[in-house]
């Protein structure tokens, strides 16, 4: 193989791989085809090169395996690989541009996940699979008993104890297919709630024997939930240059529009982790409503329920999420414990 290779871009896939290889200058050096079995044992025989791979499903299993043995490995994102593509879609031209790409020296990458964070992601994604699956569930219930004329309040606990004293009532008027049919549903809705509740079991006992989601669990709105989810993606806090770009990461930063001089912001980019990105939304939601009904809550609070007078509960809480991100990377990235600011009001003229 051509020595003065520097540069590949791997394109990976289920059975086949296309590796391409470029020198210093740019130039294609050589494109190779490889099962799924030659991908180690080629570039075992290789030496040590920079590989850029599409982060999509498997990128982060192929680039620890490619780390073992020495190579510089860096994950790309799909839309930053996307401009570079020249010609028409196909594994060739997608390798080529992974490997323009990776020659760059302004590239921003994707952090590779250790098997660890590989372990809790899967947990989170196998909990929220569920909990989507439990929520179409109990609308489908829903449905089937408004054809019977029955509507239930909103809310999954309001929903459980009413469709159980429902079915229970012998004047409910439900034939016996009908009433069968439903226990069916409930039965299978008390399995999803069954495994919901294991899985917040084991992230609960994660949280408590990781140090640094203890830490976390310590800012305002975070819990076990959001505080393991944070763990797991960010395993090297350094990778993201401050709080912001790591916040701007999760998609909660404005959107830019400018030109000629002039700043134009609008919503938020929403890019990166939705997962993580809508947990924290949450923990802000849940933030403000505690402190509401404090007398004096912290600066950070305080500085959200202002914005919140002004520009409404979902503004403040998109808001607050930014900052909540801001402040877990630093915990993260910095160490310590989070200290509560105390609002200081205003003086009052006697």
């Amino acid at each position: 193989m051509n020595d003065s290779v520097t540069v590949v871009g791997l394109d990976i896939a289920k059975l086949v791989f296309v590796a391409v290889g470029m020198n210093d200058k740019g130039k294609v050096m050589w494109k190779k085809k490889l099962a799924r079995g030659e991908v180690l044992a080629f570039f075992t025989t290789l030496a040590v090169l920079r590989i850029g791979i599409e982060a999509c499903a498997g990128a982060h299993y192929w680039a620890r395996k490619l780390l073992a043995m020495g190579h510089d490995v860096k994950l790309i994102a799909a839309q930053h690989v996307k401009p570079f593509v020249s010609g028409g879609k196909n594994d060739w031209n997608d390798a080529q541009a992974i490997a323009e790409i990776r020659s760059r020296g302004e590239t921003k990458y994707v952090p590779i996940n250790t098997e660890a964070q590989q372990d809790m992601q899967m947990m989170h994604r196998a909990r929220r699979a569920l909990m989507i699956e439990r929520t179409g569930l109990i609308c489908r219930i829903r449905a089937f008993a408004g054809e019977y004329g029955k509507v239930f309040a909103t809310g999954v606990a309001k929903f459980r104890k009413a469709i159980v004293d429902w079915l229970g009532d012998e004047r409910n008027g439900l034939s016996g297919r009908a009433l069968g049919t439903l226990r069916q549903l409930l039965t299978q809705l008390d399995g999803i709630e069954e495994h919901l509740a294991k899985y917040d079991k084991e992230i609960s006992v994660a949280a408590q024997s990781d140090e640094r989601a203890k830490r976390l669990h310590e800012v305002p709105g975070i819990g076990p939930l959001t505080a393991t989810a944070l763990v797991a993606t960010v395993a090297d806090p350094q990778h993201y240059p401050s709080s912001r770009d790591f916040s701007a990461n999760l998609g909660l930063v404005p959107r830019q529009h400018s030109s000629g001089g002039k700043d134009r912001l609008y919503g938020i980019t929403k890019l990166g982790d939705a997962y993580l990105r809508t947990l924290l939304i949450h923990c802000a939601r849940a933030a403000l409503r505690t402190a509401a009904s404090s007398e004096k809550p912290d600066r950070l609070l305080h500085w959200a329920l202002q914005v919140q007078k002004r520009r409404g509960i979902k503004v403040a809480a998109v808001a607050l999420a930014n900052k909540l991100a801001r402040v877990a990377w630093s915990l993260l990235a910095n160490g310590g414990q989070y200290q509560p600011v105390p609002h200081k009001a205003a003086p009052t003229s006697s």
